[in-house]
């Protein structure tokens, strides 16, 4: 893709983040924290700018020590990238936006430039189930238009997305369970402040 690629990633406040994570030994904010913190960090040496919305003041402190933008916006997750959207959209009207979920502990870095660099037009990575949506790219200079939630994945191909699906597991690994949570950890890997949680939970 040759355009500039911009990303929002919309961080839930914590108190509300993967209530699905249950038998885990952090507690869900923190694990949930240092969720968003791993992604963040691996996608920003491959696209221009990350811009999260979140209203959440915990958050937005780790952030600013990353040197990455935040701005307060809706708590959907559809209304929060909408809203991320016309800020980037704002400030390059020939652009390509993307929305990443936070929730991909193992993401690489290669493979998240790979798959963009594979998108042509309006594009979205599955996630491992092939139901839900982990990344989804506007064309350069058109609507993101997301549909996230229940069957994103149908809902994005319905609406004319093409689909990425070459061999980036780790970006299509979300974690939602603690089951996900484990096969990350052991089959992928997961980032640095993610594994520091788990390790005293496994050692």
């Amino acid at each position: 893709m040759r355009a500039e690629v911009d990303l929002v990633v919309p961080v839930k406040t914590l108190d509300r983040a993967k209530s699905r994570l249950v038998g885990v030994g952090p507690a869900r904010s923190a694990l949930a924290l240092a969720f968003a913190l791993d992604t963040i960090g691996a996608a920003l040496p491959a696209v221009r700018t990350v811009l999260a919305v979140t209203s959440d003041p915990a958050v937005v402190l780790e952030l600013r020590a990353l040197g990455v933008e935040s701005v307060a916006g809706p708590e959907g997750l559809n209304e929060a990238l909408g809203f991320g959207f016309d800020v980037l959209r704002g400030r390059d009207p020939d652009s390509v936006v993307g929305a990443l979920q936070a929730d991909l502990p193992a993401l690489r870095t290669a493979e998240l430039a790979a798959a963009l660099a594979a998108a042509r037009g309006r594009a979205f990575c599955p996630d491992r189930q092939g139901t839900g949506t982990t990344l989804l790219l506007s064309a350069p200079g058109e609507p993101l238009s997301p549909a996230f939630g229940v069957g994103s994945a149908e809902a994005h191909a319905a609406s004319g997305a093409t689909p990425l699906t070459g061999p980036w597991p780790s970006l299509r690994h979300d974690v939602d369970t603690a089951e996900d949570l484990a096969l990350a950890s052991t089959a992928l890997g997961v980032g640095r402040r993610t594994a520091a949680l788990l390790t005293p939970v496994c050692g």
